[in-house]
């Protein structure tokens, strides 16, 4: 059984139907690109597989309706990073990442062990251990961008969901985001992340998905979907060939070293 399956599903915002009649299904370990021009509808669809959104059609995780799902049990099955995540008060890096773990807390419990674990490993995994103790207000916006990461992992949550993860990211930072998704993934997470930049999607994601006016235009590999005729088609640019395998100059950039 996969586990998000997604049937039929369609969202309107103010009349207009932005997702039209989208069918999908991800298993575990797949590292899921969602790639399309701008306005092809990706975040719009991403928030309703998160459940910030009403949609016709149906979506499952793990066999069960997500809309049948408390608040309760959808925060602790996805954990959802939206574009440009912002922190509305003057919390520590730690209290931050520890957010993650509220939805495995009940309403008069402690953090335990257990969650101080995850925060730590979290945290190390994106390179914001050494500023656990720092107000979040005092750091840069990618290093922001990371704590937040770090925050969507400590969830523990089998369905991880991010919206341009490494927009605000400098080029080591991102390789390294990229390593950290793969990485999540082949534990058994499946991941879905939306990029702009394809040369990424191409290197590191398992499977593309390629969304044009709300529709799924290919979906399968980066190769059988990035192709020359699918970027003329949707992103109006005429390559002078596919997307080459290794995908170009950016796959030969690795981070130094195996950690942070």
């Amino acid at each position: 059984m996969a586990l998000l399956e997604v049937t039929g599903v369609s969202v309107s915002i103010g009349g207009v139907e932005l997702v039209h009649n989208v069918s999908l299904s991800a298993g575990q370990g797949e590292l899921i690109g969602l790639v399309g021009p701008n306005g092809a509808g990706k975040t719009t669809l991403m928030r309703a597989l998160a459940g910030l959104l009403d949609y016709s059609g149906s979506v499952a995780i793990s066999g069960d309706a997500l809309d049948r799902l408390n608040d309760a049990e959808r925060a602790r099955r996805i954990a959802y990073l939206p574009q440009e995540a912002t922190i509305h008060w003057p919390l520590s890096v730690r209290e931050v990442i520890l957010l993650g773990r509220l939805p495995h807390l009940g309403s008069l419990s402690r953090p335990g062990q257990a969650d101080r674990d995850r925060v730590a490993e979290a945290a190390e995994l994106t390179g914001t251990s050494a500023f656990l103790g720092r107000r979040t207000d005092q750091l840069s916006a990618g290093e922001r961008a990371r704590v937040m990461l770090a925050r969507m992992l400590a969830t523990g949550a089998p369905l991880l969901l991010a919206d341009e993860p490494v927009a605000a990211l400098d080029p080591y930072y991102q390789l390294r985001v990229m390593d950290i998704l793969n990485e999540t993934a082949a534990r058994g997470a499946t991941v879905i992340i939306i990029l702009h930049d394809l040369l990424l999607a191409a290197a590191h994601c398992s499977r593309t998905i390629l969304l044009d006016h709300g529709r799924i235009a290919g979906d399968g590999p980066p190769r059988t979907v990035l192709t020359r005729a699918a970027l003329k088609q949707t992103y109006h640019i005429a390559p002078g060939r596919d997307l080459r395998w290794p995908p170009g100059p950016a796959s030969m950039w690795t981070a130094a070293g195996d950690t942070l």
